[in-house]
C-alpha cells in the first residue's frame, strides 16, 4: 500500500501549441473526473522547466501525462517506466530558454532525491505547430484512454480514485476558470482542419 507515500500527477507542455499542451490538459480532466486521496497531488507543470525540480524531488511515485513526437502515428498512445522516461519526454522546447524535462529529472537525480517509481503516459502528437489553438480533435479523442491508463497506473501503486459524484465547480478548476479547456477554446475559436475533420 501506499498511503504514506507522496504521489506527484503532473501535466506537463503548452497549451498554446496545440497538442504540445496533452499533459496539462490530461491532468486537468484528471482533476474533474476523480477524487482523490489526500497523499496525491495534481500539478500544471506547464513550461515551468527547472521550477519543478522540488515537487520531482518531494515525490515516491510521479506519473506524468505528456505529448510526444516519437515518429508513432498520431494520437498512439504510450506508457513507459522508470528509466525509459526521460527519452520520452518533452515533445517540443520552444525557445532556448525552456529546460526540458529530461533536465527536471537529471537534476533530481543527481541531488539523491529521485521518486522510487516513475510513469509516463503520452501520446504521439498530430499538431505542434498550431500556435493558440487547443488540442487537435485527434487527440482530444485519446483523453479517456489516458484516464483509464492513469488510474490503472495509480492502482497498481495502491491508490484508488473515485469518480465526482457531482460535477466540479468552475471556479475549482486546476488551471483556473479563464486557462480551463472550455474558456480557452471560447477565447481561441479552433481556425485548423485536422485529420478528424475539426474546423
Amino acid at each position: 500500500m501506499t498511503a504514506d507515500k507522496n504521489i506527484l500527477v503532473l501535466g506537463i507542455g503548452n497549451i498554446l501549441w496545440a497538442d504540445e499542451g496533452f499533459g496539462v490538459r490530461a491532468v486537468e480532466e484528471f482533476h474533474k473526473r476523480y477524487e482523490i486521496p489526500k497523499n496525491v497531488i495534481l500539478m500544471d507543470g506547464g513550461t515551468q522547466g527547472l521550477y519543478l525540480v522540488q515537487f520531482v524531488q518531494e515525490a515516491d511515485r510521479l506519473l506524468v501525462f505528456d505529448a510526444v513526437d516519437y515518429g508513432l502515428d498520431p494520437g498512439e498512445m504510450i506508457v513507459v517506466h522508470d528509466e525509459e522516461v526521460p527519452k520520452f519526454t518533452g515533445a517540443k522546447k520552444m525557445s532556448l530558454h525552456q529546460t526540458g524535462f529530461q533536465e527536471v529529472l537529471s537534476a533530481a537525480d543527481f541531488t539523491g532525491y529521485y521518486p522510487s517509481h516513475l510513469t509516463m503516459i503520452g501520446v504521439q502528437a498530430l499538431d505542434l505547430e498550431d500556435w493558440g489553438n487547443s488540442l487537435t480533435d485527434l487527440v482530444k479523442t485519446k483523453m479517456d484512454d489516458a484516464m483509464d491508463l492513469a488510474v490503472e497506473q495509480l492502482e497498481k501503486w495502491g491508490v484508488v480514485v473515485s469518480l465526482r459524484t457531482t460535477p466540479l465547480p468552475d471556479d475549482e478548476g486546476l488551471l483556473g476558470h479563464s486557462l480551463d479547456i472550455g474558456c480557452y477554446e471560447t477565447g481561441f475559436p479552433m481556425r485548423r482542419s485536422d485529420a478528424t475533420g475539426g474546423a
